[in-house]
């Protein structure tokens, strides 16, 4: 276990990046500031601020992208509760956490469980119940989130009004759909929406994925 100040490096921090990147992203970004919790989410992840992981786990409070309809977890802000090592706490082995949107996707970096490719983003599809690999590392996983061709990857998954249906979320909700994204019937522009907790949906879909992927 490195020490703290092993861990944070002001000099050489990835931080001057990521605002250079916020300030010139087609989607509104904003950058919560860092909870009074950022030194230990920082030793237990055992990263650096060089790192954009540790960059975000320790400068930020985390990112809200598009009006919150993306989060990228850091360690926590009144306007984003949930810490980057607390919501893994029992819900990840073998991967780790760091995004999620108002649809019910989440973003996770993988650490083994989800495929040979340690380092890698994968992406929880709600319409799909499967971890899809984006082939790329968490940095550029964070450069693509403040890039222009994050519209093109959520085309599918809006609807019209959605931006004001986002903004009536709490970063603690998303939408879940009746019937469900990853139905035959189920779609956002046709199914009903309702806001519910997202630990409540992740778990629902978590556990609706492996029961589809038992079946025959």
């Amino acid at each position: 276990m490195r020490p703290l100040d092993e861990l944070v490096n002001e000099r050489e921090s990835a931080l001057p990046s990521l605002i250079e990147w916020s300030a010139a992203a087609p989607d509104r970004c904003e950058i919560l500031p860092p909870s009074g919790r950022n030194g230990e989410i920082l030793s237990t992840l055992q990263v650096t601020t060089r790192s954009l992981l540790g960059a975000i786990a320790y400068s930020t409070g985390g990112l809200l992208v598009d009006g919150g309809y993306l989060r990228l977890l850091g360690s926590g802000h009144p306007a984003l509760p949930r810490d980057i090592v607390g919501w893994n706490h029992g819900r990840s082995s073998g991967f780790l956490l760091v995004a999620d949107d108002a649809v019910g996707g989440f973003f996770a970096l993988n650490g083994g469980a989800l495929g040979e490719d340690t380092g890698s983003v994968y992406y929880f599809a709600p319409d799909t119940l499967e971890w899809e690999p984006l082939g790329i590392g968490y940095g550029d996983f964070v450069r693509w989130s403040l890039g222009d061709t994050l519209s093109d990857f959520y085309a599918s998954m809006r609807w019209p009004g959605w931006q004001a249906d986002v903004q009536r979320l709490t970063t603690d909700q998303c939408f879940s759909f009746h019937p469900f994204l990853w139905t035959k019937e189920g779609s956002v522009e046709r199914s009903s929406r309702q806001a519910v907790d997202v630990a409540e949906l992740y778990a629902l879909q978590i556990g609706a994925g492996a029961t589809t992927s038992r079946q025959p």
